[in-house]
C-alpha cells in the first residue's frame, strides 16, 4: 500500500514537472529577440510595443546607415571590455576618435542614431523586425527609448529557473579568471572577492559602491527618463509614454492627460489581471477553439489540392483541345498543301514536253516527215490538240497553284485575351441598394443592384432586423436566402419602428460582401388602404378619376379661365372635393398619397362623413386660397379659444410648397417661415381616440403638422382641390406586380 502511495506521488510530481517544463519551454518564445534569436540582453521598448536587444538595434540601425555612440558605456563596464563584448560587436569596425570628433563638432552624432551627412536634426526610422513596419524613434534615435527592465527580470529569473545559467568568471581577473562572487552596479561589472577589494580600495569614493550578486546585466535601481536621466513618475495617456517632473512641464505634453505612475500602475495591473484571469478561465475554449483551427487546417490542405487538382484537369483539358485543334488546322494545311504541289508538278510536266529535246516535240518533227497523206492526218489530228494546248499554255502562262498560304493565318487574339483574362472565378462584389425605388409602407419594398464589373450573383440573401436603442443587446439578423433577382419583400412589420437591411451575393466563388446598410422607418400606424369614390358627390366636370379609383385630376377648364377674369369683382372659386370609399370609426390609420409638384392648390386631410355630405350638397366657394372653412389651419381668423375641434383637417399644398401654421415646430423653413418644400410622398396618420391627425413626410416619416379633428362619427380621407392639380393613392407593396419575393417566417441566424 505504501509503495503505491510512493508511486502515485512521484507520478504527480513528474507531471507538475513536465508541465513547467512545458510552460517555461513556450515561455521561451517570448523571450527572444527577434533579431539574433537570443534571449534578450538589454531590452528596448520600441514605439509599436516590440522589444530588441539593445546591440541589436544599433547593428540595425548601422545597417541602414545610422551612426550610434553609446553615452553610457565605461572603460571598466563589460560592454567596454573586449572578452564580455557580443561577438557582433567585436566583429564591427570601431570609428576612430579624430573621425568622431568631427563628427559631433558638425553637428552630428548629438543623438545615437543620427543619419549619416544630415546637418540638421531629422527623425530616426527604424525597421522593427517583429511588425515588418518602420517605427519612428524621433530625433534621439535609439537614445528615446526606455530600457525594459521587467523584460530583463523575467529573462533572468527564466534563466535561474531551467538552471542554464552559466558561472559568471570575474571580468578583471588574469587567465585562469576566477569565478565571480560579487557584482557593482556603479561599476558595472562582476568581481572575484580579490580584484573587488583591489577596484574598490579602502578610503576612495568606490570603497562605498554596494556590493551586488554577480550578473551580466547590470541594471538600473530604477527606470530612468532617457531624455533627463530623471526617474519617472508620471504617465501621460495622450502620449502613452512614462515621464518624469521635467518632461511634465514640457511644451510637448501640454493640456496632456497625466496621471502619477502608481494609478497608471494600479490601472494596467487591474487589466492585465482581469484579462489574463479570462484567459486562464477559458482554457477549454482556447482548446475547442485550437482544435478548430487544426481541423481547419487539414481542411485547408485537402481543399487546396483539391482546387489544385481540379485546376490541373482543367488546363490539361484545354492543352488537349488545342492539341486536337492543332492536329486538325496541320491536317487541313497538309491537304491544301499536297494539292497544291500535284498541279504545279503536273504543269511542270508539261512545260517540259515543250523543250526541244523532249519527247512529244521529237514526235511531232518525226509525223512531219510522214508522206502518205491519209496517216498524216490521222496522227497529226491528236498530236495536233496537244500541241495547241501546249501552245495555250505557253502564251497564257500562270501557275497552278499560288505559293501564299496567308487564309490560312490564324488570329488568336481573342483567344489569347481569353487566356490572359482566365483567372479564378470571383464572388460578387457588394450589392448598391438603390435608395430611388426602395420605400416602406405596408411592407418594405427593398431594391438593389450589382456595381458595374462585378461578376454575376446566382442568387441573394437578403437579411433585416429591428432596432431597439432600448434593448440591451442587438436583435438577431432574420434572412431570407437564394432570392432570385434584384427586389423582394419584406413583410410582418411592425408600426413606428426602425428596421437594418443588408444584401450579399452567392455565386460559385461564394458568398460576397454585404451591401452597406440601409435604415428604414415604417408607418406610426396600420395602412389603410382605400380607394376614391367615384359614385356621387364629385364635379365631374372638373375632376376625372382614373379607373383604378386611385388617382384623380382637376381640370378646370373653360368655366374656371371665365370665373378668374371675374375674380377681381368678387366672383367665386369652387373648391372641388372627393373623398375617401372608407370611414374610419375606431383605432388608428395611415395612409399616403403623392401630389403632383406643378398643382395650384390642392388640400388632404380629413372630415366628418356628415359635414362631407353637407359640404357636396352646398359647395363651398371662396374668394382667396387661403380660406379653409372650419379647419382653422389656414384661414387663422377662427376663435382659437373655441375648445370644440374642427370637423376638417387638411394640410394646404401648392406650387410645390406645403403651408404651415406658425405654431407649428419646424427647423428648416423658408424666409416667409411657412412654407416647406413638397416632399415626394405625404403620409397622414388618424388617431381616431384621440381624436388627432398628423401630417408626415412620407420617405423620412418626419412630422410636418399636427392638429385636432372632430371624431364623434365616422371619419373619411377627403381630398379638395382649387385650380388645376392632381394626385394619387400610395398603392400597396404587396399589389406591385414587379415584386420577386416575399420574404417571411425566416429562420434566426447562428
Amino acid at each position: 500500500m505504501a509503495e503505491g502511495e510512493d508511486l502515485q506521488t512521484f507520478t504527480s510530481i513528474m507531471d507538475a514537472l513536465v508541465r513547467i517544463s512545458t510552460s517555461m519551454k513556450n515561455m521561451e518564445r517570448e523571450l527572444v529577440c527577434p533579431v539574433c534569436k537570443e534571449m534578450y540582453k538589454q531590452p528596448l521598448a520600441l514605439p509599436c510595443t516590440h522589444n530588441v536587444c539593445h546591440v541589436c538595434a544599433s547593428e540595425v540601425l548601422l545597417q541602414h546607415g545610422h551612426l550610434y555612440c553609446d553615452p553610457t558605456s565605461e572603460p571598466t563596464s563589460p560592454a567596454a571590455t573586449p572578452s564580455t563584448r557580443s561577438p557582433r560587436l567585436g566583429r564591427r569596425a570601431v570609428p576612430k576618435p579624430d573621425r568622431l570628433d568631427r563628427l559631433l563638432k558638425s553637428g552630428f552624432g548629438t543623438y545615437p542614431g543620427r543619419k549619416r551627412g544630415a546637418v540638421h536634426p531629422q527623425t530616426v526610422s527604424f525597421p522593427c523586425p517583429a511588425c515588418q513596419r518602420d517605427v519612428d524613434l524621433g530625433e534621439r534615435g535609439l537614445g528615446s527609448l526606455f530600457r525594459n527592465l521587467t523584460l530583463e527580470r523575467v529573462v533572468e529569473r527564466y534563466r535561474q529557473t531551467i538552471n542554464i545559467s552559466a558561472a559568471i568568471m570575474c571580468q578583471f581577473c588574469k587567465p585562469p579568471q576566477l569565478e565571480a562572487t560579487k557584482g557593482c552596479t556603479e561599476c558595472k561589472s562582476s568581481f572575484c572577492n580579490e580584484c573587488f577589494k583591489l577596484y574598490h580600495p579602502w578610503g576612495t569614493q568606490k570603497a562605498q559602491h554596494e556590493p551586488t550578486p554577480p550578473t551580466l546585466t547590470f541594471r538600473p535601481k530604477g527606470l530612468m527618463c532617457p531624455e533627463h536621466k530623471e526617474e519617472v513618475t508620471h504617465y501621460c495617456k495622450t502620449c502613452q509614454r512614462l515621464v518624469c517632473q521635467l518632461c511634465r512641464v514640457r511644451r510637448t505634453h501640454t493640456s496632456h492627460k497625466i496621471t502619477p505612475v502608481l494609478s497608471a500602475y494600479q490601472a494596467l495591473r487591474e487589466k492585465l489581471t482581469k484579462s489574463l484571469a479570462y484567459i486562464l478561465s477559458s482554457q477549454d475554449t482556447v482548446q475547442t477553439q485550437i482544435a478548430e483551427l487544426e481541423e481547419t487546417v487539414k481542411h485547408t490542405e485537402v481543399n487546396g489540392s483539391q482546387a489544385k487538382e481540379e485546376v490541373s484537369q482543367l488546363i490539361q483539358g484545354l492543352c488537349a483541345m488545342l492539341e486536337e485543334k492543332r492536329a486538325t488546322l496541320l491536317q487541313a494545311i497538309e491537304e491544301c498543301q499536297q494539292e497544291r504541289l500535284a498541279s504545279l508538278h503536273g504543269q511542270i510536266r508539261e512545260h517540259q514536253a515543250m523543250l526541244e529535246n523532249s519527247g512529244m516535240v521529237g514526235y511531232a518533227q518525226e509525223v512531219l516527215k510522214e508522206t502518205d497523206h491519209p496517216c498524216f492526218v490521222q496522227a497529226a489530228k491528236q498530236l495536233h490538240n496537244r500541241i495547241l494546248r501546249a501552245t495555250d499554255s505557253l502564251q497564257s502562262f500562270r501557275p497552278a497553284a499560288n505559293a501564299s498560304f496567308s487564309h490560312f493565318q490564324l488570329d488568336v487574339s481573342r483567344e489569347l485575351k481569353l487566356l490572359t483574362d482566365l483567372a479564378f472565378i470571383r464572388a460578387p462584389e457588394a450589392p448598391v441598394i438603390d435608395t430611388q425605388r426602395t420605400y416602406t409602407y405596408d411592407q418594405i419594398f427593398l431594391c438593389w443592384r450589382l456595381p458595374q464589373h462585378s461578376p454575376p450573383a446566382w442568387h441573394y440573401t437578403v437579411e433585416f432586423r429591428k432596432t431597439d436603442a432600448k434593448a440591451k443587446g442587438l436583435k438577431l439578423w432574420q434572412r431570407r436566402e437564394e432570392v432570385r433577382g434584384t427586389c423582394a419583400l419584406v413583410e410582418y412589420l411592425d408600426t413606428d419602428s426602425v428596421y437594418v437591411l443588408r444584401v450579399k451575393g452567392y455565386n460559385k466563388a461564394g458568398f460576397g460582401d454585404y451591401s452597406e446598410d440601409i435604415y428604414l422607418h415604417t408607418p406610426p400606424a396600420p395602412v389603410l388602404n382605400f380607394f376614391l369614390d367615384n359614385r356621387w358627390g364629385f364635379n365631374r366636370d372638373r375632376l376625372a378619376i382614373s379607373k383604378d379609383q386611385r388617382a384623380v385630376r382637376s381640370v378646370p377648364g373653360i368655366p374656371m379661365l371665365f370665373a378668374a377674369e371675374r375674380l377681381m369683382t368678387s366672383c367665386h372659386l369652387s373648391i372641388d372635393l372627393v373623398i375617401g370609399d372608407v370611414a374610419i370609426t375606431q383605432g388608428k390609420s395611415y395612409w399616403a398619397c403623392c401630389v403632383d409638384p406643378s398643382s395650384y392648390l390642392v388640400k388632404v386631410g380629413v372630415g366628418l362623413e356628415s359635414k362631407l355630405q353637407e359640404w357636396f350638397q352646398v359647395p363651398q366657394d371662396v374668394v382667396s386660397p387661403r380660406y379653409d372653412p372650419d379647419s382653422g389651419h389656414d384661414s387663422g381668423a377662427e376663435d382659437t379659444t373655441v375648445e370644440a375641434p374642427p370637423p376638417y383637417a387638411f394640410l394646404t399644398i401648392g406650387m410645390g410648397k406645403i403651408l404651415l401654421s406658425h405654431g407649428s415646430a419646424l427647423t428648416s423653413r423658408d424666409p416667409n417661415g411657412c412654407t416647406v418644400p413638397l416632399p415626394p410622398r405625404i403620409g397622414i396618420c388618424l388617431d381616431y381616440e384621440q381624436g388627432k391627425v398628423s401630417f408626415y413626410d412620407a420617405v423620412s416619416f418626419r412630422e410636418l403638422w399636427e392638429c385636432g379633428v372632430d371624431c364623434s362619427g365616422p371619419v373619411c380621407p377627403a381630398f379638395c382641390f382649387i385650380g388645376g392639380g392632381a394626385l394619387h393613392l400610395q398603392e400597396l407593396v404587396a399589389n406591385k406586380q414587379e415584386r420577386k419575393v416575399t420574404i417571411g417566417n425566416f429562420a434566426k441566424l447562428d
